[in-house]
């Protein structure tokens, strides 16, 4: 059995690193999950020595872009990031996010028989996560898009994806110039918890988005609410428990008792094909998806 070893480096917690063993489409691979605590010289470090010794890295914790519909932005700070890696293919899981997070709401519909239509979805980040945004539209969500609430502190949430693509034209030219951990928690940041903005989690049925981003933000308590989200633990899943929610859907599977990220999963991906990403079309992800019969996680309470 053909060999492959993926490494996803992120900016996050060292507390949540991992490593585990999976046999996917006839390939046994290694995937390790190695946190650096924000500490963006040990991560370059890290990305650096690694290259060309592993066959394709994932990017965790930070977006290489900042993504809204056709509009993609390079982000400065990851890129500088990046600059010593010549061999290894590095991605940051947004293909998937484009791809297979959008097949998600529909999936919970027609096969999970999880009615959608007419519910209030809360996506915590709709520059981060429009896909899933775009396909909680299609399956008849009322949108509320928390990127200015919970990115830039405006409690305005945004109501339309064309509302979103419109600022993105505007702000993702500021945005992506900023340092990663003004637009996105790294280090112990990860760790700490400051509510926001409680009343838009109260307004809504589904809580969507990046875990780490959700926890930071949410309320103690969260009701009956559906989070549809990734990259949790074990103890993760019980503090949404605790939490009063009432399901929890992950977009990846889960490898030996957690979900992680799309840039892992991603990274699975390029690694089997042994293509350059910019060479692999969308449609071949969601092909090897199918073919590994990945399925969402669903987890009720």
């Amino acid at each position: 059995m053909t060999e492959k070893r993926v490494v996803s480096i992120s900016l996050g917690s060292s507390k949540r690193n991992r490593r585990v063993q999976v046999e996917i489409l006839g390939y046994r691979i290694l995937v390790e999950r190695i946190g650096v605590d924000g500490d963006k010289k040990k991560f370059a470090q890290a990305i650096k020595e690694l290259d060309g010794k592993v066959d394709a890295l994932g990017l965790g914790g930070a977006d290489l872009y900042l993504r809204a519909g056709n509009y993609r932005y390079l982000v400065a700070d990851v890129a500088r990031l990046l600059r010593e890696v010549k061999t290894t293919p590095v991605v940051d899981g947004g293909e998937l996010k484009q791809t297979w997070e959008r097949e998600i709401p529909n999936y919970l519909q027609e096969v999970e028989g999880i009615n959608l239509r007419g519910k209030t979805a809360l996506i915590m980040s709709g520059m981060d996560r429009y896909g899933l945004a775009e396909g909680l539209h299609q399956t008849g969500c009322h949108l509320l898009i928390g990127d200015m609430p919970f990115s830039l502190g405006i409690p305005i949430a945004l109501r339309s994806l064309a509302t979103l693509r419109f600022l993105s034209v505007l702000m993702m030219p500021y945005l992506r110039r900023l340092p990663i951990d003004v637009l996105y928690p790294t280090g112990k940041k990860q760790e700490e918890r400051t509510p926001r903005f409680p009343f838009y989690f109260h307004r809504a049925d589904i809580v969507a988005g990046d875990f780490l981003f959700i926890r930071r933000f949410m309320p103690d308590q969260l009701p009956g609410k559906v989070i549809i989200t990734n990259t949790v633990t074990e103890e993760d899943v019980e503090e949404l428990k605790q939490a009063g929610v009432k399901m929890l859907v992950t977009t990846t599977p889960e490898m030996e008792g957690r979900s992680f990220g799309t840039n892992v999963l991603q990274a699975i991906f390029v690694a089997i094909l042994g293509k350059k990403p910019e060479d692999i079309a969308p449609d071949e992800y969601l092909s090897l998806l199918k073919e590994a019969n990945f399925q969402p996680r669903i987890v009720r309470f």
